[in-house]
């Protein structure tokens, strides 16, 4: 008898702390909570960038966008979540309704601040996120709506009909800005950052770019995708910078470039 009373404690001992780890799962990942921007596409692009681990919107994640896009191929953004410290592993961006809608992954070190601008191309008025990875295992996405009369994923570069970009390909325009304690990187490259979704135009794009110090270690690795726009320029802040900075890219034809910045 005394041995089914302590099994049956046993039990429900366990079960109750089943309940407790289901409860604590559901709390973390919000599933119940409403999409602020109220897209059709969220939960969908949800799973396809943050999978099954938990997440939650977060005030925090600041995503910044002009209120129109006039120029819906070149659209600056600014991803800042500087409020959530320097506990980040990974920064994932996209666009819901763009037919290409990853923008980029950003994996920013302990030497960079969590704060990137670039230009990106829209398609149509869409949301724009932000989900940012913390190393307790946790997602906090931020996002703003982006209005746009539309086309700039499917427009073909100025590039193309311009013979200039096949002899600059690759090259670097860049500015250092510093402050007390930090530095800020602003460089643009010349690339047509084609997006494959043109007639006769295959995808030619930048897709990986690394700010590195001089003892040649990547301080900001990112990944990039053809929404970027054409000729992209790229803001950094390197917290405690000192030395000289190495910018190296690649992209989807193996074409490597270096340039001292």
């Amino acid at each position: 008898m005394a041995k089914r009373t302590m099994s049956a404690v046993l039990g429900t001992m366990l079960l109750a702390a089943s309940l407790l780890s289901s409860g604590a799962t559901g709390a973390a990942t919000n599933t119940a909570q409403a999409d602020p921007l109220n897209s059709p596409m969220w939960d969908y692009n949800r799973q396809i960038f943050l999978g099954q681990m938990p997440w939650q919107f977060d005030a925090r994640v600041q995503v910044s966008a002009p209120p129109f896009a006039e120029d819906p191929t070149q659209v600056p953004i600014t991803v800042d979540a500087s409020a959530l410290g320097s506990e980040i592993d990974k920064v994932i961006a996209w666009a819901d309704f763009n037919p290409i809608q990853h923008i980029f992954t950003w994996y920013p070190g302990d030497k960079v601040k969590p704060r990137v601008s670039l230009r990106i191309k829209v398609q149509q008025a869409t949301p724009v996120r932000a989900a940012v990875l913390t190393r307790d295992g946790v997602w906090h996405v931020g996002g703003v709506q982006l209005e746009a009369a539309g086309g700039g994923c499917t427009a073909p570069s100025t590039g193309n009909a311009d013979p200039y970009w096949e002899s600059h390909l690759g090259e670097v325009a860049s500015r250092r800005f510093g402050s007390e304690g930090s530095s800020r990187y602003r460089f643009k490259v010349i690339h047509p950052m084609d997006t494959g979704l043109v007639n006769n135009i295959p995808e030619f794009f930048l897709e990986q770019l690394e700010l590195r110090d001089s003892a040649g270690e990547a301080v900001v690795k990112m990944q990039l995708y053809p929404p970027v726009s054409e000729n992209p320029v790229f803001t950094f802040d390197l917290s405690n910078s000192t030395g000289q900075h190495q910018l190296w890219l690649r992209d989807n034809s193996g074409n490597e470039f270096e340039q001292a910045l």
